[in-house]
């Protein structure tokens, strides 16, 4: 038997036996033996839905149509629009100075003054967030197309992979609910059960926040450009301020919510992703005291990578030529 977490419509989980065998799948899928096809979905399901492993997971609720057809068209609308979002913010990437080369660069230039610096700053750590948030949700649709399209999963199979993360008012359920619970299992194994053992459920926090900083900073090391203390900082002080917002409601007896809350969770987000990079003068020399973890992913060339090929860009192939020929124009007035 095969244990099916299914999503109840208000996040959370219920679960549900099922044989596999017992979903109607095309014949180009059932001549695959069942325990490879079981074997190719637990290693698939990162969220372990479906599986022990996911019991207790979050699952946002489902925002589109359960029936297949209109379920297959709204995912197809939802890539789209993802598509085109990722492809424009993409495209301004690259077009910023050393933020968008491949050898990588600053979001912070040091030529500006201190007020246009920041604000500068913070619109490219702005668009590098909604990018990764587009680029999530694109790849999932698409692989939520291919798998009710082609595979017959059943549209409930394939929950939202986030829920709304803008209007989180709380880090607690930022992390927990409104971003993606991709990592979760991973995060747990390698650092969530040892800091339990170390420290109890204090140390299960600490140590799954460590793990997916090192997770991430491991990821940008593939990019040859050596490894930064700055990323697993920013992932490891999330455990305190986490201990931060449960002190807050033992002694006010008020969880952390509202409009304070949302404001919270953008300072985290927005200042502490990205603390204002101090410029002091040595010798003659110019140092900077390098805190930031969008800068650093930045600087590392992460800006400068092909995520769509131009080829496959409206914006590098229709957009960028229509307003070169504008300019071109305007230059003859």
């Amino acid at each position: 038997m095969k244990k099916f977490s299914i999503a109840n419509g208000n996040g959370a989980v219920a679960e549900k036996s099922h044989r596999p065998d017992t979903i109607e799948r095309p014949w180009y899928i059932l001549i695959i033996p069942s325990s490879l096809r079981e074997a190719i979905d637990v290693c698939a399901s990162m969220r372990g839905l479906g599986w022990d492993f996911g019991v207790g997971v979050h699952v946002p609720k489902h925002t589109r149509p359960l029936d297949r057809g209109p379920f297959i068209r709204a995912t197809f609308f939802s890539f789209l629009r993802n598509f085109l979002v990722l492809d424009f913010l993409e495209s301004i990437i690259k077009l910023l100075p050393g933020v968008g080369d491949p050898q990588g660069g600053s979001i912070f230039y040091p030529q500006l003054p201190p007020m246009q610096r920041y604000t500068v700053s913070t619109v490219i750590h702005t668009i590098s967030g909604c990018c990764l948030l587009a680029g999530f949700a694109m790849c999932y649709d698409l692989l939520t197309l291919i798998c009710v399209g082609f595979l017959h999963d059943p549209p409930s199979f394939w929950p939202p992979v986030m829920e709304d993360p803008w209007s989180s008012d709380s880090l607690h359920i930022f992390w927990a609910k409104r971003w993606h619970q991709l990592l979760r299992r991973a995060f747990m194994v390698l650092g969530g059960y040892p800091g339990k053992y170390v420290a109890g459920n204090i140390g299960a926090v600490f140590g799954t926040f460590i793990a997916s900083g090192l997770y991430h900073e491991c990821g940008m090391y593939g990019m040859g450009r050596g490894l930064d203390y700055r990323v697993p900082m920013f992932f490891a002080i999330q455990g305190p301020l986490l201990v931060l917002e449960k002190l807050w409601k033992m002694t006010t007896g008020r969880m952390v919510g509202g409009w304070p809350g949302q404001v919270w969770v953008y300072f985290v987000i927005f200042v502490l992703g990205q603390p204002m990079r101090a410029y002091i003068v040595r010798h003659g020399a110019l140092f900077a005291n390098q805190i930031g973890v969008v800068d650093s992913w930045h600087m590392r060339g992460l800006g400068g990578g092909m995520v769509i090929p131009p080829a496959l860009s409206p914006v590098r192939v229709i957009l960028h030529p229509v307003m070169i020929g504008m300019a071109e124009s305007m230059k003859n007035w």
